[in-house]
């Protein structure tokens, strides 16, 4: 029975929570100020409402990940749809669930280093808002960056609790993707399934054929861990496999070399976690990478790369397409080196904080060099550095990248530890997968900046999720076994 000094209490706070906003109402002469703390009064009913839709919210967001489109909802705003609106819907109701009953949270999250890991990253972000060149566009950046957090990494921690959930989960990513190959694959038909008419079959799902396969090279992997887990099941195994095939051919003709490469690199990545090698791979890859940029750094020896601005095309055949970036002839790569440049002499400027995120473009012209210029430098549609680790370093400082890239090791860490000390094989193919994942995400967008996108971002942040309930799940087995 609730005690009479909890009523004393409760309405000792509701007076002394009126008596603030009067206050507030007065000193800005705006009465609309008292309505707050009547809101508060509805906000338990509103609570029980809106609580029970979040699972349903849920497998609706998954479902429409790739069926999703970007709407212009203004000529300076736009949505991904409906998948954005539902993951603010989300993260709203997520929010007034844990102010209306904090205990809902789940520790597992503030006993975790990775999720601390998560927090820095979004407190880096917050600092960096404060010196940007254009704090509106760095605070959009921040709010989205919360409403990808809060449903993709803190929500499936609770609502994804079950292998017969993880499973829901899988399907509502995979059927979607099936249609949405399936429909382009026939529509290539007609354009004789050439390297320009992939880009005419794509709408209204996706931009263009790099965030298309990226997608697609990604799920695949997802694909390939169902088939391994529905060996026993005869029929259902076929016919994942059959998607499987198809899902090849469309990433074929997808002419997507980044998603290519991503899909050989998910293979190795793949082998090097069951045999226990990533950790010592990702130092020596460390190493390398470390040598090549001082090169490139050092004496300006990047200037080699510069190139010939007559030469420089676009190929509407793709064995010419090859061919021109084998030659550093294509424009779409020189363009590349253009705006690389011009990120790291932003670098340069603004070594620790960078121009705010979200402010590469409207920054990045006076830091270009004129000797990597290309036909298409005027960059009409507006389009960013093509490499989301100088993306993150020119915005949001050397400190973000190094963050983000603690981030990005610490998931392939985990996930290889994760496969290695679980028992229960669903749970160690997921981490499996889950390591490949993050991999081959981290490779396309070594080209591209498809992190800030629905499509890869989602994957991405996902996968955060993934591992973090893979630990959960890796310490209850310890506790079963204790």
């Amino acid at each position: 029975m609730i005690s009479l000094n909890y009523y004393r209490n409760q309405f000792f706070i509701a007076t002394i929570f009126f008596i603030a906003f009067l206050v507030i109402a007065i000193i800005t002469n705006n009465y609309a100020w008292l309505s707050v703390p009547f809101i508060f009064i509805l906000f338990p009913v509103l609570f029980r409402y809106t609580i029970s839709y979040t699972e349903q919210l849920f497998w609706m967001m998954i479902f429409f990940l790739p069926l999703s489109t970007e709407w212009n909802v203004t000529n300076s705003l736009s949505l991904d749809f409906p998948d954005e609106p539902l993951l603010i819907l989300l993260t709203g109701f997520t929010i007034l669930k844990f102010i209306y009953q904090p205990s809902l949270f789940p520790q597992s999250l503030l006993k975790s280093s990775l999720f601390f890991l998560v927090l820095l990253y979004l407190c880096w972000i917050i600092i960096c808002c404060f010196f940007s060149i254009n704090p509106i566009l760095s605070v959009k950046f921040l709010l989205a960056k919360v409403w990808y957090i809060i449903p993709f990494v803190v929500l499936p921690q609770f609502l994804l609790d079950s292998i017969g959930k993880l499973k829901i989960f899988a399907s509502c990513l995979l059927l979607p993707m099936l249609f949405v190959v399936v429909q382009a694959l026939l529509r290539h038909i007609f354009f004789n399934f050439s390297f320009e008419g992939i880009k005419e079959v794509l709408n209204p799902f996706f931009r263009n054929h790099v965030n298309y396969s990226a997608m697609l090279v990604c799920l695949l992997a997802i694909g390939w861990c169902v088939l391994q887990l529905t060996k026993n099941n005869h029929l259902l195994h076929k016919w994942i496999f059959i998607g499987m095939i198809i899902g090849l051919i469309a990433l074929i003709l997808s002419y997507s070399r980044g998603a290519w490469l991503a899909l050989i690199t998910g293979i190795i990545v793949g082998a090097l976690i069951h045999k226990k090698l990533l950790n010592k791979v990702i130092l020596i890859l460390g190493f390398i990478a470390t040598i090549f940029v001082s090169f490139l750094l050092s004496n300006k020896n990047y200037l080699r790369f510069a190139p010939d601005f007559t030469h420089t095309i676009f190929h509407t055949d793709f064995t010419e397409h090859l061919q021109a970036t084998v030659n550093l002839k294509d424009v779409s790569d020189a363009e590349r080196f253009y705006r690389w440049v011009a990120g790291k002499n932003m670098i340069i400027a603004k070594p620790i904080t960078g121009f705010g995120p979200n402010n590469f473009y409207d920054n990045y012209k006076p830091y270009t060099e004129n000797i990597f210029k290309t036909w298409v430098s005027n960059n009409a549609d507006h389009s960013s550095v093509h490499n989301y680790f100088l993306l993150t370093a020119l915005e949001q400082g050397v400190v973000g990248v190094i963050i983000f890239l603690i981030l990005l090791i610490s998931l392939l860490v985990c996930s290889q530890k994760l496969y290695h000390q679980l028992q229960n094989e669903f749970y160690r193919a997921i981490a499996l997968t889950t390591g490949v994942v993050v991999a081959m995400i981290g490779l396309v967008n070594m080209l591209s900046d498809l992190i800030e996108t629905d499509k890869i971002g989602s994957l991405f942040w996902l996968s955060v999720g993934m591992i973090l309930l893979l630990q959960q799940k890796l310490q209850l087995e310890k506790e079963s076994i204790a």
